[in-house]
């Protein structure tokens, strides 16, 4: 993998976490809500209707969520341009080991909240966030 490559899949990797911020943004209002609840129903499998976004603490927590994973992905893309030619390890470990915190302790509260079928959707964005940002990249 080359230092090329990697930048380029940090932002991916950007674009993987901040699209869901706009996707929860729309859950802090009732009439723009249906993605965010389709989105966790998804999540929730199976998709059965169940969720809601009715109460007003739903929405205020879509606006908490969606502004921290905009302004995730927007840090991992700024780390892309403006900090990865500079420190391109320092850049990927920080990039991994903050998908890593967010896999954990999304997966088990996933689970601890009845919501275990959200981890295997975890895995899946988890393997396509980090992409080859799992080895050291190595310029040819």
């Amino acid at each position: 993998m080359t230092h090329t490559f990697h930048k380029f899949w940090l932002k991916i990797t950007a674009i993987v976490v901040g699209s869901f911020g706009p996707v929860f943004f729309l859950g802090t209002m009732g009439k723009t809500s249906e993605s965010a609840r389709f989105t966790l129903d998804f999540l929730s499998w199976p998709l059965d209707g169940a969720t809601t976004f009715d109460h007003p603490d739903t929405h205020f927590l879509s606006a908490l969520t969606g502004g921290f994973l905009l302004g995730w992905g927007v840090m991992i893309w700024g780390l892309s341009v403006w900090v990865y030619d500079q420190a391109p390890e320092a850049v990927r470990k920080s990039v991994l080991t903050g998908l890593l915190a967010w896999f954990f302790l999304d997966s088990t509260g996933s689970y601890l909240s009845g919501n275990a079928s959200n981890v295997f959707f975890n895995v899946l964005v988890l393997l396509f966030a980090v992409g080859p940002l799992w080895k050291t990249a190595k310029e040819v």
